[in-house]
């Protein structure tokens, strides 16, 4: 039942620290890199265009309309929450994906990822209640680790107050073959 499928030999030095003595990685991975769209950008792109679009513009005829000084300071943050949310969030998710890594063991999935710092989630694979597959048609897809709130599919991809999302397994190739190793270590127990 060993599957043989590490990306590649940095992957599994990245994650070596992380192991327990006798833990053995069955398959280690990333996420796709770069620039990417997800399903939810169907409600974000429009949404933070309106945002934006609106901040900039009030910005814009507070300073052109000699508004006192308070209503110029008052826009400038949802301005730059705009532009964060038009353009930036996407830079910020490739260079989290660029520093992410997974790998799974007999017993659990750890994720590292970290933007500022390095963070490891360990999710014991016997206590998984939900696992959720999405597959695209050249076989990469993510697999979410637990309960999805209906809310986090909408913010996809990006963090919001109040939306927690599960831990997932982000923009893997041959997804089906990962989902399959967890399913097979779960009944294995």
């Amino acid at each position: 039942m060993h599957m043989e499928t590490y990306s590649d030999f940095d992957t599994r030095q990245i994650l070596q620290p992380a192991l327990s003595p006798g833990e053995k990685l069955l398959w280690t991975g990333r996420p796709k890199t770069g620039l990417l769209l997800r399903s939810g950008d169907i409600f974000m792109i429009p949404f933070s265009l309106l945002w934006g679009g609106f901040a900039i513009f009030w910005e814009s005829t507070v300073l052109s309309g000699g508004a006192p000084f308070f209503f110029a300071l008052w826009g400038i943050p949802f301005v730059l929450i705009g532009l964060y949310m038009i353009i930036g969030r996407f830079f910020v998710d490739a260079y989290q994906r660029s520093k992410t890594v997974y790998g799974i063991t007999d017993d659990r999935i750890i994720i590292q990822s970290g933007i500022f710092s390095s963070e490891i989630k360990s999710l014991n694979i016997q206590t998984l209640s939900d696992l959720t597959i999405k597959e695209k048609s050249d076989g990469s897809g993510t697999i979410s680790l637990g309960p999805q709130d209906p809310r986090s599919a909408m913010m996809e991809g990006m963090a919001w107050p109040g939306v927690k999302a599960a831990p997932q397994l982000a923009f893997i190739p041959g997804v089906r073959q990962v989902y399959d190793l967890l399913l097979q270590l779960q009944r294995r127990r």
